[in-house]
């Protein structure tokens, strides 16, 4: 479903994200006070605007009350970034999604009312670790402090063998949501559904269970 987006800051994150939304087909109208970030994102947009994001009047005139996200990715400094978040919420708009610098500047953003907060070096570092961690994790996403997803590559130890074979949820309490050959990409995975050495498994869990499944099964 096409939604609106105002992204406001277009240095490196905030470009990424307006680029990959107007791809997706969204309306997307991006707001930057350097008039050369404006122009570099002219492909990557609906609408964009030369604007200082911390002038309630100009907000407002833009309406960005109106649209369904807002997405604060103003860069280095905390100060506009939080004042812009408080407009944001004053105004009306549902939505406002933050880039936080700093522990600190999240606890702020928290108590002014951002709705999510995204710490983009922390989260790829954690995701970098681990796949660091093991040379079987090919990718990680986590869903909380205590729930997880993760790409695992099958190896010769569980190869041949069917989902029921394993019986994953009942030893290790585990879900198998989706496996992948090559290309393809089963989403819907049978009891009898065969895996081979080098399919990736997408599996959900709790950290400790996905921990020892990688570490006993795998």
């Amino acid at each position: 479903m096409k939604k609106q987006f105002v992204v406001i800051g277009l240095g490196q994150f905030g470009s990424s994200v307006c680029k990959q939304l107007y791809q997706l087909g969204h309306d997307v109208l991006g707001i930057d006070n350097d008039e050369d970030n404006v122009k570099t994102n002219s492909n990557n947009a609906s609408h964009l605007v030369v604007a200082n994001a911390t002038d309630e009047d100009k907000l407002k005139a833009l309406g960005v009350r109106n649209f369904d996200y807002a997405i604060v990715a103003i860069g280095e400094k905390i100060q506009p970034s939080i004042l812009c978040t408080l407009i944001l919420k004053d105004i009306g708009v549902k939505n406002v999604w933050v880039k936080a610098q700093n522990v600190q500047h999240k606890k702020v953003l928290e108590k002014v009312g951002a709705d999510r907060i995204i710490n983009p070096e922390e989260e790829m570092g954690i995701r970098i670790a681990n796949q660091l961690d093991s040379d079987k994790i090919i990718d990680y996403i986590g869903l909380s402090k205590d729930y997880s997803i993760l790409e695992l590559k099958a190896t010769s130890k569980i190869s041949n063998k069917s989902l029921i074979q394993l019986d994953i949820r009942a030893k290790y309490g585990c879900t198998i949501l989706a496996l992948k050959r090559g290309e393809d990409v089963n989403v819907s995975p049978l009891p009898d559904d065969l895996i081979l050495e080098g399919d990736v498994m997408v599996v959900m869990g709790d950290n400790k269970s996905l921990k020892r499944f990688e570490e006993k099964a795998m």
